[in-house]
Formats: C-alpha cells, structure tokens, sequence
C-alpha cells in the first residue's frame, strides 16, 4: 500500500445554522479544503452523513454534494455508519488512495440536524440503536449511555464529579477552538447542578444537537512531498475498523466498548506503535461517560482508571496525555455525519503545529476515535508528522 497524507483541511463554525442548507455547509468547508490543499481537481469523494434523510429530507447526498461543489463527474459516495460516518469515509478515502485506485481524494462529513423539532432529531438520533428491541420500548441515547455511566460507576467506583470534570475540561479547551459551537468555558458546580436528563447523566454532559460540516484532502505521500508543500507532512498511519453488537442488552459487559478495543488494536498493530506512544487524541465524547470509557478502551488507561485519570489532570490540555483538545464532541458540537472528519482535522492541525492557542508542545502522532451508537461500530485512526 501507499503511504498516504493529508494535504488540506476545511471546517467552519459549527452551531445552529438557520439560513444555511445541508449543501451550503458541506461546500463551503470542502471548498475551504479545497483551497488549503492547492489542489486543481480531485478524483474522487466520500461524504460521511447518518441521516440527511430524516434530518434534512435529503438523500442521494453523493450526487448533490459533487454537483453543488463543482467537481462532477468525479465519483463520488455517501457514506452511513450512524455517528462514526465520518471516520469510515475517512477509512474508505485512505483505502483508495492507498490501494492506488485514486491520487487525490476528498473525505467529508455533513449533517443538518437542527431544522427538525426536538422529537424529531431524538428519533433520528436513535435509528443508530436497536430500533425493534430499544427505540420501540422507549430507550433513548442518553438513556443508554446512562446505564453504561451507571454500571461503570458501581463496578469500578466512577464518580459524578469525574464524569462532570470531562465536561469543565473539553469547555476549557472548546474556548479556544473559534470554530466550537459552544466556545466557552464552564464550571464545575454549573455542570453538576445542570438538569437531569438521565440518572446519573445531566444536561452539562451530553453532547449537543449541530449543524456543521468538516472536509479533508488525501494525497499519496510521495506526491504530496512533490507537489503540496503548504503544510508539515503528516501521514496517516493506521488505520482500524471493528463492529459490536448494536443492542446494549446484548454485551457480556455494558463497562467497556469492544469495538473501539478492537479497531484500536488494529490500528496499534498497522502503525506498529503502543498506546503509550500515542501523545494525544481526539475521543467520541457525545456523553462524558463515553470519554472516560474510550479511553480504557484504547489502552490509555487500565479499566476503571479512567476518571481518576480525568481528575488529576493527566487529560487536561497540558496533561500527560491531552484528550479532545478541540473541545470534543461536548464542546465543539456534533453533527453527526462530520465529527469523525472534524477529528481528524483537529490532529492535523495539532502535527502542523497551526492549532493556535490550544497547540500541544508535543505533537507528534495523534489518534483519532470515532464512534456509532452505543459502540455498535468503531473506527480508529493514528496520524504522525515525518
């Protein structure tokens, strides 16, 4: 296989987009990608997106986003693995110009969640469950994710005050992200006494409902040291992908994400690193439980660890190991369909050393992780700059 990098990067501001389209949004950071990378055609893209269907009305987004972006015939493919969408059309963009099949490749991600009611993106949102067996008895994503939050606390002894220190930290960091939906920090006593959603979840630990779009340019390595020299070389390499059950009932442990050990060990194995090599990483926050589970699933920490690990700093942006230094899904947002594409322009910014005040001073390989559902399907990708 080819070694592959990442040559542009495109995102805008993130929030509720009211006078803004689906088609508006994906365009207008692809075209920014676009211009970053330098690049005067591409051969072909994929747009990661869970449901333009129910959410924007919208399907056949491959056609429409090639057509509205100016590059048609270029082939082109929606790609749907609910909330991980966007890291497997970034896997699918790296197997193609990988394999060699493409040389210049746009992965995108795109999702328009807000011009619905509040009823209707809570039932968009839970298509990515178990829709027979947990959407129809009333189960929700918060609900979900409370039970996990619940089981992890009483096996291994988490507390409400580590789940909430997620959410202080990825604000903390989110205040320095312009394009973060909700730029600004926050307190802790703000996010323990914000409203119950879901014993022992609150409102200041789940993820908000986004629009917003994020776009990458991929490019063979040995062509992007040739030709596209705007920015560090940063390559990707490893990449994993693994699914899990999709119902939560069905796991032999509700305490940990298969998936996300799975495709981590994947991609530990193909870029021939441990996780102690990895410096930082961008993590699928959508509930502050989810953080604190990932990183045990990744090896960061030993099961169990992972809220002491948040509480003493070790996560904070000057911490030993810095997670979600954008924000996260917590604080920069979370349309769906783009977030796995968001990450990683976060860790290409992070190894070009252009993420501002919130650059890391050591940066050097970067992991990005992305998920659907309640874990259902994983994806996991590492980064280093050469």
């Amino acid at each position: 296989m080819r070694e592959v990098a990442v040559i542009g990067v495109g995102i805008q501001k993130w929030g509720e987009l009211w006078d803004k389209s689906i088609r508006d949004i994906f365009v207008e950071s692809a075209s920014l990608a676009i211009a970053d990378a330098g690049v005067d055609h591409i051969d072909s893209m994929y747009v990661g997106c869970m449901s333009g269907g129910l959410f924007a009305a919208q399907e056949h987004l491959a056609s429409m986003m090639a057509d509205y972006l100016g590059v048609i015939p270029a082939a082109a493919a929606r790609v749907e693995s609910a909330c991980a969408s966007g890291g497997l059309a970034m896997r699918l963009g790296w197997m193609e110009v990988a394999s060699g099949l493409s040389d210049i490749v746009l992965v995108g991600g795109v999702e328009k969640m807000t011009d619905v009611t509040g009823e209707e993106a809570t039932f968009a949102l839970a298509t990515a469950a178990d829709t027979e067996y947990e959407g129809y008895q009333g189960i929700t994503f918060p609900g979900l994710y409370a039970m996990m939050a619940r089981a992890h606390m009483e096996k291994y002894g988490t507390t409400l005050k580590q789940l909430s220190l997620v959410a202080v930290k990825n604000h903390a960091n989110g205040a320095l992200n312009p394009d973060a939906q909700y730029p600004f920090p926050v307190t802790l006593e703000t996010v323990m006494n914000s409203t119950l959603v879901a014993e022992p979840l609150r409102l200041m630990h789940c993820s908000p409902i986004t629009d917003g779009a994020a776009a990458v340019i991929l490019a063979p390595a040995d062509i992007a040291k040739k030709k596209f020299k705007k920015h560090p070389m940063v390559v990707v390499t490893g990449s994993g992908h693994a699914t899990d059950t999709i119902a939560l009932h069905s796991r032999a442990d509700i305490t940990t994400i298969k998936s996300t050990e799975l495709a981590a060990k994947k991609a530990y194995q193909m870029a021939g690193v441990k996780p102690e090599d990895i410096d930082f990483a961008e993590v699928h926050d959508c509930f502050t439980i989810a953080e604190i589970m990932v990183t045990e699933a990744l090896g960061f920490f030993k099961r169990g660890q992972g809220g002491p690990a948040v509480e003493k700093g070790v996560t904070a942006l000057n911490g030993r190991k810095p997670i979600n230094t954008s924000g996260g899904l917590k604080s920069k947002g979370h349309p769906v369909g783009a977030t796995g594409v968001a990450q990683v322009i976060e860790l290409s910014r992070q190894l070009w050393g252009e993420a501002g005040k919130r650059q890391l001073k050591k940066a050097r390989r970067g992991l990005a992780q992305n998920m659907g559902g309640s874990g259902g399907s994983s994806l996991v990708h590492i980064l280093e700059r050469r």
